[in-house]
């Protein structure tokens, strides 16, 4: 069964900065794109960022671009995120979302996504 469990939440003035983990169990990690969407109360949810865990492309949502830098520690089963200079409207539940891709090819910088955690709160403060 694939599992995503995300930790690192919690609340930070504007302009500070979070890590966020995404541990995976339950698949091959080497195999799949890890995802980070994000969802504030009554807004759509946001693709933020992916990585592939197989050739290391990434995508960046253009709100994060420059301040987000997501990264993937294969040893670990653990897809991170780095997010510097927060801003009041980066605050939502942040999930993460797995999807084999490995050996697949897909028009968009993110596949479409099957699996997914429950999240973890961002709180940034003015």
């Amino acid at each position: 069964e694939v599992q995503l469990v995300e930790s690192g939440g919690g609340l930070v003035q504007a302009g500070g900065s979070l890590r966020l983990s995404c541990a995976a169990s339950g698949f091959t990690f080497d195999d799949y794109t890890i995802g980070w969407f994000r969802q504030a109360p009554g807004k759509e949810r946001e693709g933020v960022s992916c990585i592939s865990n197989s050739d290391g492309r990434t995508y960046y949502a253009d709100s994060v671009q420059g301040r987000f830098t997501i990264s993937s520690d294969n040893a670990k089963n653990t897809v991170y995120l780095q997010m510097n200079s927060l801003k009041p409207e980066d605050t939502a539940v942040y999930i993460c979302a797995a999807e084999r891709t490995v050996g697949l090819r897909y028009s968009s910088a993110c596949p479409v996504f099957g699996s997914w955690g429950q999240g973890t709160q961002v709180t940034v403060s003015s």
